[in-house]
């Protein structure tokens, strides 16, 4: 379904900073009225301040806090239904990393990862469905990873969220589609941002970020690209399509390179 971003009304949370921030700055020039989210409220206030100079006719509300606690969730939908009795897309980007060998981890670094990267977004859906069903050519957008396609070693609790996500993504996609609601997964791969600045922990000490990174931009535009087209699942890079590749047609051989990546 091809869809126009003009005068749709746009949740995004981890709106911020990274992929977030660029996306609201995005769809704020095509003409998107937006509401967003985040836990620092100094960034969100820049953020919306920078939106209206380069945009003045846009028309911003944000509200900072917890998206893994059920009462904010509850609240960005109220808010939403109080400002336009509807909403027509919501980008579910905020996402946390942990990085480290499974054994040395606690279950309490797997449960905070989940509830931000599968839960909050999981929820925050179910509680907008009414004004999605309200919306003009309404559209779920899941902030996914390629490593909800094929998973890494040393990012265990991370791939086992984004696999979650993904696979709900695949079955509420069709669910959904009764409901003329779209839903478009979004698979970056590492990309030039603060995400793993801000990561649970890191016992690694590993050099994450590459220079071959994604820009910001780049997976920003990619995105709003996908929302127009209504694509279902695109992976971003030939890097990520090509390790899914190879898992798909010789998994063997991936798990060989996982197990020398790991050593």
């Amino acid at each position: 379904m091809r869809r126009k971003i003009v005068d749709k009304t746009i949740l995004v949370t981890g709106a911020s900073s990274g992929i977030g921030r660029e996306l609201t700055k995005q769809l704020a020039d095509k003409g998107a009225r937006l509401l967003v989210t985040a836990r620092r409220s100094e960034l969100l206030s820049s953020l919306a301040e920078e939106v209206r100079e380069q945009s003045p006719t846009t028309e911003i509300q944000f509200l900072s806090g917890d998206i893994t606690d059920p009462v904010f969730r509850a609240s960005l939908v109220a808010l939403a239904r109080e400002h336009w009795g509807r909403l027509d897309g919501i980008v579910n980007n905020a996402g946390v990393g942990a990085m480290g060998r499974f054994a040395d981890s606690t279950p309490e670094t797997l449960r905070q990862v989940m509830e931000v990267n599968f839960f909050a977004p999981v929820e925050l859906i179910r509680l907008a469905l009414p004004l999605l069903q309200l919306g003009q050519q309404p559209i779920i957008v899941n902030m996914g990873s390629v490593l909800g396609h094929r998973a890494v070693p040393l990012k265990s609790e991370y791939c086992a969220s984004k696999f979650a996500l993904h696979g709900l993504s695949d079955a509420l996609r069709a669910e959904l589609a009764t409901l003329g609601i779209d839903l478009t997964m979004i698979s970056p791969s590492t990309t030039d941002s603060d995400f793993f600045d801000h990561a649970i922990h890191d016992t690694t000490q590993k050099k994450w970020k590459s220079a071959r990174a994604s820009p910001v931009k780049r997976v920003a535009a990619a995105t709003i690209r996908a929302m127009t087209k209504g694509s279902h699942d695109v992976i971003l890079t030939f890097g990520g399509k090509s390790l899914v590749l190879l898992d798909r047609l010789a998994p063997t051989w991936a798990d060989h390179a996982m197990q020398r990546w790991a050593q």
